[in-house]
């Protein structure tokens, strides 16, 4: 047995039409202002105009923001936590992909403590109070609305620093299919793949527990269920809730546990090469599980987790890669010493539960980028 130390998961309330709870929600929480964070393109598909409207009814005042960006850096949560300030509301709302989650939970830290986000980087640095966060998602992925960090990017050299406080995680989290189907498709293929490395990595990471492996392991199976309906862009409205729900519980493992060497690796790729997270993470994830096969623990959590599965699961997750139709970024075979050192500090690596030296990263990268 293992010592934990638990945050389960906020209020989930998971279903088609669930948004207009949201006034209820917020009645609970004694809300009479709202400010929500989003981005344009969620404005644009009318989502935001509903959920004002659900407020509007119920006497709720809706303030929103929608300058999030892909990967927020400092100075993106700096100007949704001036417009926050400007505002004076009660309760945030982060609503969209992962990025306007990220920039309302990292404009939460802003509002009532000094500084800027790298002084947060760690967990539990934040000393004063923070408004009552709720999420709602509009991608299926990330798993960010149950998780109690705001990643946010450094500004000039894009690192990603992880902000954690338990006074950020939502307190509820409203899980409704019919936001998903406005997605791009290739933004619904890099987010399903994205939310298939949080299930894989967290069920064997080195802090996983009773509590994340319960999580991760229904997660994978709810991913692994509707995965390949929605990178062939044909999933319904009940296959996109079981992503999203598996989207969500992977989250909540990563809350209990973390995550593991698939991360370490595409976050340089990111930074250095403006390769997308998703893209990333799934270029580096196969040689990664091929890499922790080779601990018989691990591999016995492989085998339990392809149980239900055609093939085992390295066969299966390459199979069900190739079903993206990705095209391999072209990167110099050059930067991987680069590529190496910088991923030999990201804290994802320290829970890999096959241990990480310059030289296992160096390969894995000369077998992913070859």
């Amino acid at each position: 047995m293992h010592p934990t130390d638990a945050r389960p998961s906020p209020r989930i309330l998971f279903g088609a039409g669930r948004l207009a709870e949201l006034p209820d929600c917020l009645a609970t929480l004694g809300s009479k202002h709202a400010l929500i964070v989003t981005d344009f393109g969620i404005v644009a598909a009318g989502h935001v105009a509903r959920a004002t409207a659900f407020l509007t009814a119920a006497g709720i005042r809706a303030t929103v923001f929608e300058g999030s960006h892909i990967n927020p850096t400092e100075s993106d949560i700096e100007a949704c936590s001036d417009f926050a300030k400007s505002v004076h509301p009660d309760v945030l709302i982060g609503f969209g992909g992962g990025s306007s989650m990220d920039t309302a939970k990292g404009c939460n830290f802003l509002l009532h403590n000094p500084g800027r986000m790298a002084d947060y980087m760690g967990y539990g640095l934040a000393k004063n109070a923070m408004l009552p966060f709720l999420a709602i998602p509009t991608t299926a992925g990330t798993g960010s609305e149950c998780q109690s960090y705001a990643i946010v990017s450094r500004d000039g050299t894009h690192e990603k620093m992880a902000c954690g406080d338990p006074k950020a995680l939502a307190l509820i989290a409203i899980l409704d299919p019919e936001l998903t189907a406005s997605q791009p498709q290739s933004v619904a293929t890099l987010t399903a793949l994205d939310a298939l490395s949080h299930a894989l990595e967290s069920a064997v990471c080195t802090k996983r527990n009773a509590i994340s492996s319960s999580f991760s392991t229904e997660a994978f199976h709810l991913i692994a269920s509707a995965i390949q309906d929605v990178l062939a862009g044909t999933a319904d409205l009940e296959t996109r809730g079981r992503m999203l729900h598996g989207a969500a519980l992977a989250g909540c493992a990563i809350e209990n546990s973390m995550l593991g060497a698939a991360h370490a690796t595409a976050n340089p790729l990111t930074a250095r090469f403006n390769i997308p997270h998703g893209l990333a993470v799934t270029m580096m994830l196969p040689h990664v599980v091929r890499l922790n096969h080779s601990a018989p623990e691990i591999a016995a959590i492989y085998r339990n987790l392809a149980r239900d599965l055609d093939a085992p699961l390295i066969d299966w997750l390459e199979k069900t890669i190739c079903l993206a139709h990705f095209s391999k970024p072209e990167i110099p075979l050059t930067a991987i010493p680069e590529l190496a050192e910088a991923a030999s500090h990201q804290w994802t690596g320290r829970f890999n539960p096959v241990p990480l030296d310059h030289t296992t990263i160096t390969t894995l990268y000369q077998a992913a980028l070859s």
